[in-house]
């Protein structure tokens, strides 16, 4: 059975398929909504007014109102991960929306692609790089074709992509009320495991090591040796996990985007997203926004086996030297994305 199937089942909602979804949010103080029926005209190079893409429907047109049956099917699920996302927001709106206003710098992982009218969130180890490659070949205008010619290290480099912090305020409530806003989650702790193991694990990492391992040491290693608050380059899961929860670091400065938490990335109590894909489905989920973006005949998320991937048995090990307090601790850090995106908690966790 198909993990997007069995998604559906575990849920057990109704569905419910509507043309627009509205959350009553600010975004840069000014009330934005979904429209669906107008969409909104804008002027290409030529001079010739076009409504969307010419000879074409929008991605939010075709995601809310589709003329494929497959589509249809597969719209029903990503209503349902919608509404879940809504539900969270709401149940926990004292904690989830602190603040009523996002400013321009909230905005700087949402990168935008102008042609097809996408707005996408990228979240670090949740396939961002071959997002990000995708990304790069949608707004290269024929500079790219194959995503997997771009070196990674390239896919990285800010100047590549447009983000939308980078506009007029207008511009941006304009971009947000238009264009299809989606974004890619995973499990909270295996995305944190996965991390853990490519910034504290791998030798080359030497910048985390010096900004983040010697911290970390410093603070979390009773009797640390001079060579390790020097060069920080063995941090221990148990003194990664420490760090975490420890309320000085949250006070000391937000976390790093490859730990941060996704609500605090994306905004999504915020910001309203047409889609949510899941690392779980990620194959399905790309092609999906690619079938959307009017590509899907030529354009397909990378597929490749690695073998480096962090797995739930993996994370699992890590987690089995973690104190039954520093696990609830942790569990409450990262407690919205667990419950905004549908993952139960971990059979493994020892939960106070």
């Amino acid at each position: 059975m198909k993990p997007a199937l069995l998604e559906v089942m575990r849920m057990n909602r109704i569905c419910r398929m509507v043309l627009a979804t509205c959350l009553g949010s600010f975004i840069l103080v000014i009330f934005y909504f979904q429209s669906m029926l107008h969409p909104v005209m804008r002027r290409n190079p030529f001079g010739v007014d076009i409504c969307c893409r010419k000879g074409s429907r929008s991605p939010l047109q075709e995601l809310y109102n589709p003329t494929q049956l497959e589509l249809s099917n597969t719209a029903i699920l990503h209503q349902m991960r919608r509404d879940q996302v809504t539900d969270t927001c709401r149940a926990n709106s004292a904690v989830s929306r602190k603040r009523r206003v996002l400013t321009p710098n909230d905005l700087k992982h949402l990168v935008v692609d102008e042609d097809h009218e996408l707005i996408y969130c990228y979240v670090p180890k949740v396939a961002c790089t071959n997002w990000k490659r995708l990304m790069m070949v949608l707004t290269g205008r024929g500079k790219y074709s194959d995503p997997m010619e771009i070196p990674a290290n390239e896919a990285h480099v800010s100047a590549n992509l447009k983000t939308l912090n980078q506009y007029s305020i207008p511009e941006i409530n304009h971009r947000l009320k238009s264009y299809m806003k989606f974004l890619f989650v995973r499990e909270p702790f295996e995305r944190l495991v996965s991390a853990y193991r490519n910034k504290f694990t791998q030798k080359y990492n030497t910048s985390f090591h010096k900004r983040y391992g010697t911290k970390i040491i410093k603070r979390q290693r009773k009797n640390a040796t001079q060579e390790a608050l020097r060069k920080g380059d063995d941090v221990k899961f148990e003194e990664f996990v420490a760090y975490l929860i420890d309320p000085h670091t949250q006070r000391e400065e937000p976390f790093n985007e490859h730990w941060q938490t996704v609500y605090s990335l994306c905004h999504p109590c915020h910001i309203h997203y047409d889609l949510v894909g899941k690392y779980e489905t990620l194959e399905e989920d790309s092609n999906y926004v690619l079938q959307l973006a009017g590509v899907g005949s030529y354009l397909k998320f990378p597929t490749y086996a690695k073998s480096t991937r962090t797995t739930d048995e993996m994370t699992t090990g890590f987690f089995q030297n973690i104190s039954s307090e520093h696990q609830t601790q942790l569990y409450e850090v990262y407690k919205l994305d667990f419950l905004m995106f549908n993952y139960s908690v971990p059979s493994y966790l020892k939960l106070e």
